[in-house]
């Protein structure tokens, strides 16, 4: 089971990677998009982080979706709606509950990526977050069925992930300002992707600790 400290924790491992990885990610918007990914989802996560105090004491439900709507209210472009909705259908599988297990992680991980999917109009292949969220998920879920424990589940997620971000490179955008390029935006990884594999880690860094 794990707690509301230990999510909390995650969060704030989150807020600071994004932080961390703004140069980056803008630069790879440079290349496709609006070089703009790296700058929005710092200040979101900025504003997420400030407001951890807040959510001490609070249930998962409750913190997701005061992240959700940090997100959805700071983050400028397509992410802050996409990654708001993932966190706000999240934070419905986990409502009230202050401690969670390994079905909840299952069910709020398929409800976050149906809300990008419904969002964007998107699904995997289409050069976008979703390249990097549905095989980490497929691999979560599958570890937790051959019965591995959530750090040995998440390391695999992890590379999955990574493995889905090198694949952005190889196809063609679908979505979003990216799909202006057409076959130009093959042999560029997509921003989106990139930054939905740092929130992936984050959570295995600090379950590896923990």
């Amino acid at each position: 089971m794990a707690s509301t400290s230990l999510l909390l924790e995650i969060v704030r491992n989150m807020s600071k990677n994004i932080i961390e990885n703004k140069e980056l990610l803008t630069e790879l918007d440079r290349a496709i998009g609006d070089s703009d990914h790296g700058i929005n989802m710092a200040k979101g996560f900025s504003a997420v982080h400030e407001k951890l105090g807040e959510m001490e004491g609070k249930d998962w439900g409750y913190i997701l979706k005061t992240i959700a709507m940090t997100l959805i209210s700071t983050v400028g472009g397509a992410s802050g709606p996409l990654y708001g909705t993932a966190f706000l259908r999240a934070a419905k599988v986990v409502e009230g509950k202050g401690k969670i297990d390994r079905k909840d992680v299952i069910n709020m991980f398929h409800e976050a990526i149906e809300g990008i999917k419904m969002r964007g109009k998107s699904d995997q292949g289409d050069k976008t977050m979703l390249d990097a969220l549905i095989p980490a998920f497929e691999t979560l879920k599958s570890a937790y069925e051959e019965g591995e424990d959530s750090k040995i589940a998440f390391k695999r997620a992890e590379e999955s992930a990574l493995k889905g971000v090198e694949y952005t490179k190889t196809i063609i955008a679908r979505k979003g300002r990216a799909s202006y390029l057409g076959e130009r935006s093959i042999g560029h990884q997509d921003p989106g992707a990139t930054s939905s594999y740092i929130l992936i880690k984050s959570i295995n860094q600090v379950l590896e600790k923990n």
